[in-house]
């Protein structure tokens, strides 16, 4: 380990990541990892390092949502490649490209021998598998480049997703005797809609009196979803409901823009007197569906990269297809049906916002509504939000208006602890300032990365709403049991613990939370800002 560096299994690694143009990895040190730390010394990569290894991977998750890049994550043998998979499966279940490289222990230590290595596991390979697209072992550093490079073009290729690359300790530490890697090699292919679909999809949409779509998260992370779908509302003139992974697919400025109401039984009800409805990357899971209350009495036509994922709820003509392909084929295809069309849509759309809007002021909600309204006069319009799992989370699925920003939440797989690790390694290596929104629940997951904040001077805001426990379980427990149990925390002073860290800190009042919050954007580096009050979800329909 001393003396004079022989080009080894990390340096063949570091090189393939920087040929294929990669510039920051996620990560913490291991001992079986070392081999890779030492060698990203020696190259340009920018290395990022959490504190916990399931927030290195909100971290990347984060990191790849807002550049559109593959974000490469480092994690070491054992308990650290473990603790990464409860943020794996966010971006597994969202479609969010992650390249997870995992040291393992020696080659002599794989295959369920029990010899007694730190870290060894019977198959770490197995507990990957349920949260990545694939997985792969590399026992020769002559193998590594393709493999990396193969794994980083799945990636990425739709469906997107995490990827896995275990090597071996030995493999990364004994001389490699490749020659240096100024290459790769990749392929990412297109997943076109078959053509006789995509002709019958625009002839039902084409016939229909009613048509309405539902864009999911698929359009939003397809390159030419989002436009392409406004393309399909104006041909056909039909108001287009958003899901929280499509918000922002279509402008909520835009006439047919139906918004994300989907927690309604207005909207809920618009999708079901659809004689024709295309839902576009969304599986009209469990929230979509209005908890499956939602029961189509038309035609439904389904777009999705994931086959699984056609027909999971509901009979429809399902199309396997990138959203942005799938509907750029349809669109081609239709005849446009005229202005008066576009009004009626407008008004349709138009007139299922007042209808919530009616729902909503039936309802004690002004501290709620009160609240979201104040953030989003002080965020500005182009910056990225966050959303724990928390009711202020909850609220913004439905009411957050995400403009030119883009809108990311853990609803895909649940987990708490996603919105300050994203957020944190967003602003690192995206670039730009970031705010994150959690709960004090999900906050005591990152409080750790106060100090990758600090330490990366990283311009991110983070809003804490400390209602004392977890808030929506204390809803849900008290609605169906009459009592909770299990949901009142003791937590820290969090405007205490953040200064502790060296990190600039506030308490707001529900009544000066935009001005404290508009200080805090302000502020160069990272900054928290704690309101502490118990919000109430709206009475779901």
């Amino acid at each position: 380990m001393t003396g004079t560096h022989i080009r080894n299994g990390g340096d063949v690694v570091v090189e393939t990541l920087t040929a294929l143009g990669v510039t920051h990895v996620f990560g913490i040190p291991g001992q079986h990892a070392l081999g890779l730390f030492d060698a990203i010394r020696r190259s340009d990569l920018q290395f990022v390092s959490s504190r916990v290894e399931n927030n290195s991977a909100f971290g990347a998750d984060g990191y790849a949502r807002v550049t559109d890049q593959v974000a490469v994550m480092f994690v070491s043998t054992g308990p650290g490649a473990l603790t990464a998979l409860g943020a794996l499966q966010e971006a597994y279940t969202t479609g969010v490209p992650v390249l997870v490289i995992s040291s393992q222990v020696p080659r002599r230590g794989i295959g369920g021998r029990r010899n007694g290595l730190l870290h060894q596991t019977d198959d770490q390979q197995k507990s990957a598998q349920n949260v990545t697209k694939s997985t792969a072992v590399v026992l020769d550093a002559a193998h590594l480049p393709s493999a990396i490079a193969d794994a980083w073009a799945l990636a990425q290729a739709v469906p997107a997703g995490p990827t896995w690359v275990e090597i071996p300790q030995d493999v990364l530490l004994e001389d490699a005797p490749v020659p240096p890697v100024t290459s790769a090699v990749v392929t990412i292919p297109d997943r076109p809609a078959r053509a006789e679909l995509a002709a019958e999809a625009a002839r039902l949409l084409a016939a229909a009196e009613r048509p309405v779509i539902l864009a999911g998260g698929g359009v939003r992370r397809s390159r030419t979803g989002p436009a392409e779908l406004v393309r399909v509302a104006e041909a056909l003139g039909a108001p287009v409901v958003s899901t929280v992974g499509g918000k922002g697919a279509i402008p909520f400025a835009h006439p047919l823009s139906a918004a994300s109401w989907i927690e309604d039984r207005h909207t809920t009800d618009l999708l079901e007197r659809a004689d024709v409805l295309l839902a576009v990357g969304t599986t009209i899971g469990e929230v979509t569906s209005n908890y499956f209350t939602f029961a189509p009495t038309g035609r439904l036509i389904q777009v999705d990269a994931e086959p699984r994922v056609l027909g999971s709820n509901h009979p429809c003509l399902g199309i396997h297809a990138d959203a942005g392909l799938a509907l750029a084929a349809i669109a081609d295809q239709l005849p446009d049906a005229g202005d008066e069309a576009r009004r009626k849509g407008a008004a349709v759309a138009a007139r299922l916002r007042q209808q919530v809007e009616e729902r909503l002021a039936g309802q004690d909600l002004a501290p709620e509504r009160t609240l979201l309204a104040d953030l989003r006069a002080v965020v500005p319009d182009d910056m990225h939000t966050f959303w724990d799992m928390t009711i202020a989370g909850y609220w913004a699925w439905s009411a957050w208006d995400p403009r030119e920003g883009g809108f990311h939440s853990a609803q895909g797989a649940g987990g708490l602890g996603f919105a300050f690790p994203a957020a944190l390694s967003a602003a690192i290596a995206g670039g730009r300032p970031t705010l994150a929104v959690s709960g004090d629940g999900g906050a005591m997951y990152g409080i750790a990365e106060l100090a990758t904040a600090r330490q990366h001077d990283a311009d991110v805001t983070w809003l804490i709403v400390d209602d004392g426990g977890y808030g929506i379980l204390r809803e849900y427990m008290n609605s169906a049991f009459g009592a909770a149990t299990a949901t009142e925390l003791s937590r820290p002073s969090f405007v205490d613990v953040a200064r502790a860290f060296g990190v600039v800190a506030h308490e707001a009042t529900p009544g000066t939370i935009g001005t404290v919050l508009a200080k805090a954007l302000a502020e160069r580096g990272p900054s928290v800002v704690v309101l502490p009050t118990l919000l109430r979800m709206f009475a779901l329909t």
